[in-house]
């Protein structure tokens, strides 16, 4: 069922009063843009036609950006199909990392260093636990996957990651995880270790980097807990998959949340986790709405799904070699793209195939970096 508003109506309406408030940078604007023009005539397309029934069917092309809600499902199929050849018949630990709020400011005018030692602090907590014999004395795999939003559209970054439950030995044998409860390893150590690892890194590297910061800052990350989470763990493929398509290629907010777009406020729904986890709504201006979806966009060619341990790419003969011992066999490695690929759609009526007739050409928009403001707003 289609949404009744979109992200997209949400630019086309307040996008130029955003751009003249908060002055957001180009590769922000051009995300906005393909946002916007997603699945319209402006993205281009083209008709199918079939010659039994006479139907006629046009379709516009999508803008496979990252942030935008209307092409991830697809994307996110697909990388599951993919990541299952890379699974074991163990169970699966949900962990999740979350960083204080006094680093947002930080976040929006430095997210890849912030970001980038979140992953590296994550992975090195992980690593220091599962060496230790008195855990797992093995090397540990994680997938970890990076969201920065809160469910009113607020900066809360944080790291879901999933964790075997087990590790490769220094001989390349299979080792089970010795806690056979809810966690992997104590959450509270954990928090201690990774506050300590992040601020540590952190502070190597706006030192190297001469990135000005609070004078106070160092001593703010320390005056409370950080907050490490563990789930049950997964029991079955099945649920492995339904977490990875749950948050791998979620985004800040989806269409199907928004419930209202007026002149002036923009109205959606959220869940309060303070309050029992209630749902409720929440309404606000439209470039207020802008500006907090916005900063949810990451740099340009920020990885934000990342592998580690025997589940990297490196370790990928590593990988198959524990496979062939669970009894495991896999693909030859296909694309879903390529096997599921079709010559011509099929007609939505009489089941016959569509002739492609015409093709449309998208309108391109010029380059937005260097362009003034009063030339920028005409292409936003």
């Amino acid at each position: 069922m289609r949404p009744r508003y979109e992200v997209a109506a949400v630019i086309r309406t307040f996008g130029k009063d955003y751009i003249n408030t908060h002055h957001p940078n180009a590769y922000q604007l051009r995300t906005l843009r393909a946002i916007r023009n997603c699945r319209t005539e402006a993205m281009g397309g083209h008709v199918d036609h079939c010659s039994a029934c006479g139907q006629i069917i046009i379709s516009y092309n999508s803008c496979r950006n990252r942030h935008c809600p209307k092409c991830q499902g697809v994307q996110r199929e697909d990388w599951i199909k993919a990541r299952t050849e890379d699974l074991l018949p163990v169970a699966y630990y949900h962990v999740v990392f979350t960083l204080p709020d006094t680093l947002n400011q930080l976040c929006l005018y430095q997210p890849v260093l912030v970001y980038g030692l979140l992953f590296k602090a994550a992975w090195e907590t992980i690593s220091m636990f599962a060496i230790d014999p008195k855990y797992l004395g093995a090397m540990p795999g994680m997938v970890a996957v990076l969201h920065t939003w809160g469910q009113n559209l607020s900066l809360h970054p944080h790291l879901h990651c999933l964790v075997p439950a087990g590790g490769v030995s220094v001989t390349n044998k299979w080792v089970n995880s010795k806690n056979k409860a809810k966690y992997l390893f104590p959450v509270k150590a954990m928090s201690i270790v990774f506050r300590a690892k992040y601020t540590a890194m952190l502070k190597r590297t706006c030192k190297k980097q001469h990135v000005r910061i609070e004078p106070d800052l160092f001593e703010k990350l320390y005056q409370n807990n950080w907050v490490v989470y563990t789930k049950l763990p997964f029991k079955g493929v099945n649920s492995v998959l339904e977490y990875l398509g749950r948050y791998t290629h979620r985004i800040a907010i989806c269409n199907h949340r928004i419930i209202n777009i007026d002149d002036t406020y923009v109205s959606f729904y959220y869940k309060d986790y303070r309050d029992e986890n209630k749902q409720k709504i929440l309404t606000i201006t439209g470039i207020e709405f802008l500006r907090r979806f916005t900063q949810h966009i990451l740099p340009k060619g920020f990885v934000r799904v990342r592998h580690y341990g025997f589940l990297s790419s490196t370790q990928k003969p590593l990988l198959r070699r524990l496979q062939k011992n669970f009894g495991i066999l896999f693909s030859s490695g296909k694309k879903s793209s390529e096997l599921d690929k079709k010559p011509y759609e099929i007609c939505p009526v009489c089941g016959n195939k569509m002739i492609r007739t015409k093709i449309i050409r998208p309108k391109r928009g010029p380059p937005l970096e260097g362009l003034p403001w009063s030339q920028i707003l005409k292409y936003v």
